[in-house]
Parts: structure tokens; sequence; C-alpha cells
């Protein structure tokens, strides 16, 4: 980012001032989001994971519901629940967890569907964009996972070794992380929150369906039949979307040439009370 903003690459933040403490929040939010799923990771076992990660859809529409009184329809809400049964039967295998990663995993799932709710909101209601958002959150965030590692990290993470293999796996795997921060960011700036989950979602049905037509790997046929469960109904959340924009579209439309007019004959008529007073 650093790089980026000194080659003057980094887009300019928009002129409607934000407040400080939602860039504040935004920033703390991502910190505790990413530290707590690794934590999640570390103590609870890939099923159990997959299923925390399922109940953020839920979370994510209560609280759009209760912040900006967003409501969801209820074919969306239908084909939401279609994709989380599908999501859970292919993916959720075994729901080994410890005690502690269990709270863990129920803490990470409030910060993760407020970090999307805030990168899409301030996107598309305030005008950022997701390089500049990055620039102005990175610091706060990077402040809070500093502060985190001695919690969440093993004793004897700061003797690591560092030679230049691991170094050079490490800095790969930042400019990775970037990319994917980057893509995510530019996702919820053009969809939504919820299909940002869907398109997560997609994709681990892919990797799942990709690895058994093409590595010949058997997740077992219950797990294919809710791939394909899910597909199904992304299928039809992205249809009741496409058809919600194709309906809003001939509005907009016949409501343009309207407010242009009126804006027309509203500076016009300035225009002329103008110089009867002068």
């Amino acid at each position: 980012m650093a790089v980026l903003n000194a080659l003057s690459i980094l887009p300019a933040c928009p002129p409607k001032s934000t407040r400080l403490s939602t860039l504040f929040t935004l920033g703390f939010v991502m910190a505790f989001s990413t530290g707590l799923a690794n934590v999640s990771l570390k103590y609870n076992s890939v099923g159990f994971y997959q299923m925390s990660k399922i109940a953020v859809t839920p979370s994510i529409v209560l609280a759009e519901f209760l912040l900006y009184n967003k409501r969801v329809s209820f074919s969306k809400v239908l084909a939401l629940t279609v994709v989380s049964f599908g999501v859970a039967v292919a993916t959720v295998t075994d729901l080994q967890f410890h005690l502690f990663g269990a709270c863990v995993a129920l803490a990470w799932i409030i910060p993760s569907a407020v970090n999307k709710i805030l990168w899409s909101s301030l996107q598309q209601q305030e005008n950022w964009t997701a390089l500049a958002l990055m620039w102005k959150t990175t610091p706060i965030t990077l402040f809070f996972l500093v502060a985190l590692i001695p919690w969440l990290d093993p004793p004897g993470a700061l003797s690591f070794n560092w030679n230049f293999n691991n170094t050079l796996a490490i800095l790969l795997s930042a400019i990775l992380g970037f990319l994917l921060q980057w893509s995510g960011a530019l996702a919820l700036g053009a969809t939504s929150a919820v299909t940002h989950v869907v398109l997560g979602q997609f994709k681990t049905c892919v990797i799942l369906l990709g690895n058994y037509y093409l590595f010949s790997s058997n997740p077992g046929k219950t797990s294919i039949s809710g791939a394909f469960t899910a597909i199904a109904g992304m299928s039809i959340y992205t249809y009741l979307n496409l058809k919600q924009q194709s309906s809003k579209a001939p509005r907009l439309a016949s409501s343009l040439p309207k407010s242009k007019l009126s804006k027309e004959n509203g500076s016009i008529h300035e225009g002329n009370f103008g110089s009867e007073s002068v």
C-alpha cells in the first residue's frame, strides 16, 4: 500500500468526509475477524469452522435490518436457506471442536458480518474506492493485529528462523493476501455483503467439485449432492437479484428526464428571477 501511495497510484479519498469512528471500527473488526478466524481453525475442525461461516449469512441479514432497515424478500430467504443447507451438507463432514475454540468461532461471527457490511456500505453510499479505503484502515488493522500477537500466537513466535526461503514465502503470502483482500473489497463494493458470502460459498463448491472431476478426489455422494444443491440455490439467488435490478432500471430511466427537466426549469426560473430583481 505504501508503494502504491508513493507512486501516486492510490485513488483519492472521496470529498465527503467519513467519520473517523467509522474507519476506526472497520479497521478494528478487520483485525479481530482475521485473528479470530485463524484461532478458530487452530482449535476446531474444518467442518465446525465451515458451520460458523454459514452462520455469517443470517447474521448479516439481521445486522443490515437493525442498522439500515434493509429487508430481504421471502424468495431470497428461501434461496439463501437452500444455499446454506447445501454448503453444510457438502463441507461439514465432522463437528469436532474445543470449548475455547467454539467460543472463538461464535465471537468471530459478529466481527466478520460487520466487516463485510461496512466495506459494502462505505463504497456504495460514501463513494470510497477499495484501495483508498484499504489505505485508510490498514494501519488501524495492523495496530490491533500486533496487539493480538501475544494472545493469539504461540510462545516463541518472535524467535522465528528468518532465512531466505522463509522470508520469500512470507513476502509472497503477503502479496497474495493483499490481492485477495483487494478483490474481496471490489466484490463488496460492486455487490452486497450477503452476495459476497454467497460468492465465497460458490468458490468452496467449485473447489470441491473440481477436485472430484479433475483429480479423482472422492468426497462422497453426500458432499457432491450438497454442492449441487448449494449451486442451485445460488443460481436462484442470482436470478432474483438480476430480476430486481432489471425492474429498478425502468423506474430510474423514467424518473431521470423529469428530475433533469425540473432542474433546468428551476435554473431558468432562478435566472429570470434574478434579472428582474436587478
